[in-house]
């Protein structure tokens, strides 16, 4: 008897422990979406809306990623390549700011906002909880394995079952799990008939040259100092596994009753910032924010970035996070933030920084009323790149430049090719050892080119119900035009609609009917069912009358879109712009009229809108028109206006009294009422 109690007692403990392993909570839903980036939110309310059950996974405690994390100064490119809740987004950015628009923000005026949406949208979202495992099915993922981010254990562990999966993370984890081919680092340029990946060593963000790299000036075996690597400048154009470099956008305030000071952070170590006294040896006047971005925000903040040779990039000390395990990471993300931390500390008060540098950087602190609960710094690192898919189709320099269009498009960019410094090397001219940055690329200029829908979804063979509109499919230097926040969100938008209609059919990702996905975010751009802008712009030949000289002036950085239509004062005969538009509805509508900010403008420029019985003029004054972020126009109000159903209404741009440029570029009208 007392052998049999010693057997069996152990196989009840055993017994135990298997129940409460299988045990595990197990929620079902149509689409589990990973990641609360602004991507994944505006993912997961599309879904909701859609008439899907959904679940959101956070790993942190925020939602909206870089936009709720101090990247305040959205990237934008051109406006037209942002549309549906995107766009939404930044007109209720705009809402709390009185503006119509608003393309800088508080960070916490941005989380406050992605928590609408969820609230709206009703969606579960579980906090603090992180990828564990992927279960699939053949090529299908039938179900993954959270677990708690700050206390990880195999009890406390959920499962959640979903048709269709969407990983909206910057890292793309869930995708990796699930087995899908992706890529790290840089191609070489010959891998797709490209001129800006690879190895670069160009002028932006450049030290001058002949700035020496030793800890000891002229003296090799004194070592290199702090951030510069030891291993030789490669080719240019060669391919490699390196990172380009990530920081924070920081966001400061000057003002007085709102600042914590900026103190000597743990670990301090002034020799890290060696370099940055070599450039102001060779540059003792350079500006303040020719080190740093200080980028002004509301309510006297900040979202500062990196700028020049030394600044809040740490060149070199990314490479290893896409890969890394959730410590490691973060422990990558503390460097950062030290790294940082210790930058600003050391600008306001190392003696060796000139006093106006040190000036500058003493009227600014820690703003109190941000990230309350993290020290009043940004949870959110700014991982520009990690991992990138190797999709369907792969989105490359060509894209960017029209030279290859896609027809599936779910979404447009228009940003820049932008890389970030990849290293810092040593290279020798003229026999004389030098510091420079090496990766940095700049290459713009062109208009905005759709994404296509097979990037954003694996290979059939690998993975048939998971999307991944974040570490989509595309080679480094076209992911560095892409990667740009408001771009995730219509990505992640598209993703939803695309993840419903696979739900609602019973059918793979890449079976779905791309054209009817293109006509529901078309037809349903807030994805509520409510009535959508009526947006013309200048080449929308059906709907515009030109009378007179007007030039077509193609100018993708400050259009909106490609190109406007331009004419001069002066001449006999007024020239004018008709812009029609076609209203299937009888409504009261706002009437925007897009207004870039160029040289040689007309003070003033007089507009006739019809209702379809009255003629009202309206004249703009260009002095009152205030242009803000990375933008060079602004969506200017003409007056609301009850517009009869069909075609009988219109805008019309005159050159009536001009005294410089008239532009007619886009007519937008919003619906009072949804």
């Amino acid at each position: 008897m007392y052998l049999i109690q010693r057997i069996l007692v152990p196989f009840v403990i055993i017994t135990g422990m298997s129940n409460r392993l299988t045990a595990q909570k197990t929620t079902t839903v149509d689409i589990c979406v990973y990641g609360g980036t602004s991507a994944g939110v505006i993912a997961a309310y599309t879904a909701k809306k859609m008439g899907k059950t959904v679940i959101l996974i956070e790993p942190g405690q925020h939602l909206g990623g870089l936009s709720s994390g101090g990247l305040g100064f959205t990237d934008i490119g051109n406006k037209y390549a942002i549309s549906g809740l995107a766009l939404d987004f930044y007109r209720r950015i705009g809402k709390h700011y009185g503006r119509f628009e608003q393309w800088i923000f508080e960070p916490h005026v941005a989380e406050e906002t992605f928590k609408g949406y969820i609230q709206r949208g009703g969606v579960n979202v579980l906090y603090t909880s992180r990828l564990n495992a992927v279960k699939k099915n053949g090529t299908s993922i039938s179900s993954i394995t959270i677990e708690n981010s700050n206390l990880p254990a195999a009890a406390t562990n959920r499962i959640i079952s979903a048709k269709v999966f969407i990983d909206c993370s910057y890292e793309g984890d869930l995708m990796a799990k699930a087995g899908v081919s992706y890529t790290i680092g840089r191609e070489a340029n010959a891998d797709y008939g490209e001129t800006f990946n690879g190895v670069q060593i160009r002028n932006k963000h450049q030290f001058l040259d002949s700035i020496d790299p030793y800890k000891t000036k002229g003296q090799p075996a004194s070592g290199l100092l702090w951030g510069i690597s030891p291993a030789p400048a490669q080719p240019a154009g060669s391919g490699d596994k390196k990172v380009q470099a990530y920081n924070f956008r920081i966001c400061l305030s000057n003002d007085p009753a709102n600042q914590v000071a900026i103190a000597q952070p743990e670990g301090y170590d002034p020799a890290k910032y060696e370099l940055l006294i070599r450039m102001l040896e060779k540059e003792p006047q350079r500006p303040f924010n020719l080190i740093l971005k200080p980028d002004l925000m509301p309510n006297h903040k900040t979202d500062i970035n990196n700028n020049g040779p030394f600044s809040t990039d740490m060149i070199g000390a990314s490479y290893d996070y896409p890969e890394a395990g959730y410590a490691k990471r973060q422990d990558i993300q503390k460097a950062h933030e030290l790294y940082i931390k210790g930058l600003l500390y050391f600008i306001g008060h190392d003696a060796r920084v000139p006093v106006h540098l040190r000036t500058e950087m003493l009227k600014w602190g820690y703003p109190k009323d941000e990230y309350t609960d993290n020290g009043n710094w940004s949870p959110q690192m700014y991982v520009r790149e990690a991992r990138r898919m190797k999709g369907a189709y792969i989105m490359t320099q060509a894209n960017c430049q029209g030279k290859e269009v896609v027809t599936d498009a779910v979404g447009m960019a228009a940003y820049t090719m932008d890389s970030h410094n990849c290293d810092r090397v040593v290279i020798t001219e003229n026999g004389i050892a030098m510091v420079k940055n090496e990766g940095d690329v700049q290459e713009g200029g062109f208009p905005p080119y759709p994404i296509s829908y097979r990037s954003i979804v694996p290979k059939e063979n690998e993975c048939t119900n998971l999307l991944v509109p974040v570490c989509l499919s595309a080679s480094h230097i076209a992911y560095g035009s892409i990667r740009m926040e408001p771009v995730f969100m219509v990505l992640g938008q598209s993703a939803a609609v695309a993840a419903s209609m696979a739900v609602d059919q019973k059918t793979t990702l890449l079976k779905i009917n791309v054209a009817a996905l293109q006509q529901t975010l078309a037809a349903n751009p807030l994805a509520d069912g409510s009535s959508g802008d009526i947006f013309i712009d200048n080449e929308k030949t059906a709907n515009v009358v030109v009378t007179g000289d007007w030039k077509t002036i193609s100018d993708a950085r400050n259009s909106y879109g490609a190109s406007w239509l331009q004419a001069t004062a002066g001449g006999t005969e007024t020239k004018t712009v008709r812009f029609t538009p076609v209203i299937s509805k009888a409504a009261r509508y706002q009437v925007f009229t897009y207004t870039p900010r160029i040289a040689g403008a007309s003070s003033a420029v007089v507009f006739n809108v019809s209702d379809g019985q009255t003629i009202k003029e309206v004249v703009l004054d260009h002095k009152n028109v205030v242009v803000q972020g990375q933008t060079s126009g602004e969506w200017v109000s003409l007056g609301s206006y009850q517009f009869p159903a069909g075609n009988k209404g219109f805008v019309e741009v005159t050159s009536k009294n001009a005294d410089g440029i008239v532009i007619a570029d886009a007519i937008l009208l919003v619906p009072e009422k949804r």
